[in-house]
């Protein structure tokens, strides 16, 4: 544990904040937590209760405890005593500035402000931190931070060196794994391929080519099992017979067709309209007529408790 951060800011407590808590209190860390909206603290009450026998299956630090958490009304009056601040307001620029420059105004200088923002890059929100925007990154996790190890870490143009160093440090001390991005891209890295993956699979079911449920087996079963151990990159290495001449041999010898099959991705993308949308949640509706989403969740979550163990004792998988 980076001994400099004892107690950390969680400002929002919808599904990242109140995951980032959980992962925050099972590392024996002091969290001061603040949400305004209605209901906020007893749900996050409720969510740390149901998560902590999972953190418990993960593994517990000596000191870790539930209660080692305090929910305020206003965070403001107790910013100055916080090491670290995660941040996970809405998606909305203006609403980041404003949030992002009070607590830079109340916080001690050298507290790192990190933001779970999914997409917006940090240089988009600090122009009016006044004290010190060069210890404001983005920390994007992946969703539920207390179970996905990666977070990536995207400092902007200003970002002094060494609290990319520090926040680096201190998530790995989490069992995170950190990427740090070497310039702000919009949607960072994961988000962006999810996307990408994401726009295909809305096109293919909302064509009426598969049904939901078939699409989602061509993942779990297919592409899914293999990059949860090694990455498209490596796969591609794998899949070209291995060794050094692995990667290229593969792209030269499937290229000709990707490009044929891209070809056709690009005509047939997905089209965000009312319309298109509607039909793809009727195929998805259909699929959750027969599933339980509450199983599917609490058995996703044992098999990734799992898998983590190990990849533990295979340290050649990123």
């Amino acid at each position: 544990m980076s001994t400099s951060i004892k107690t950390v800011g969680v400002v929002g407590t919808g599904v990242i904040g109140a995951s980032w808590t959980a992962l925050f209190l099972a590392k024996g860390l002091n969290v001061i937590v603040s949400d305004p909206a209605p209901g906020a603290e007893e749900k996050l009450a409720a969510y740390l209760e149901k998560q902590w026998p999972v953190l418990k299956r993960i593994g517990l630090s000596s000191n870790a405890s539930m209660s080692n958490y305090k929910f305020v009304s206003d965070i403001d009056s107790h910013l100055g005593s916080v090491d670290f601040v995660q941040e996970n307001a809405p998606e909305r620029v203006d609403f980041k500035r404003r949030l992002i420059a009070n607590i830079d105004a109340k916080t001690r200088s050298d507290v790192i402000i990190a933001s779970s923002s999914s997409g917006i890059p940090s240089s988009q929100f600090i122009d009016d931190c006044k004290q010190n925007p060069g210890r404001v990154l983005i920390g994007h996790p992946f969703n539920p931070p207390h179970l996905i190890p990666l977070v990536e870490i995207v400092p902007h143009p200003g970002t002094e060196d060494k609290y990319t160093k520090l926040a680096t440090e201190f998530y790995a001390s989490l069992g995170k794994h950190p990427v740090v991005l070497r310039q702000e891209s919009p949607g960072f890295i994961a988000n962006r391929l999810q996307a990408a993956i994401g726009n295909e699979a809305y096109s293919l079911v909302q064509r009426g080519i598969v049904s939901a449920k078939d699409l989602d087996t061509c993942v779990t079963s297919g592409l899914g099992l293999r990059w949860a151990l090694t990455g498209p990159l490596m796969t591609n290495v794998l899949g070209g017979g291995g060794g050094a001449a692995g990667f290229k041999h593969l792209l030269e010898h499937l290229g000709p067709g990707v490009q044929a099959w891209t070809k056709d991705m690009n005509e047939h993308a997905f089209q965000w309209t009312p319309e298109n949308i509607e039909s793809l949640e009727t195929s998805v509706g259909d699929w959750l007529k027969t599933t339980n989403v509450a199983s599917v969740e609490s058995e996703r979550d044992d098999v990734i408790i799992d898998l983590m163990k190990l990849k533990v004792n295979a340290p050649d998988l990123v």
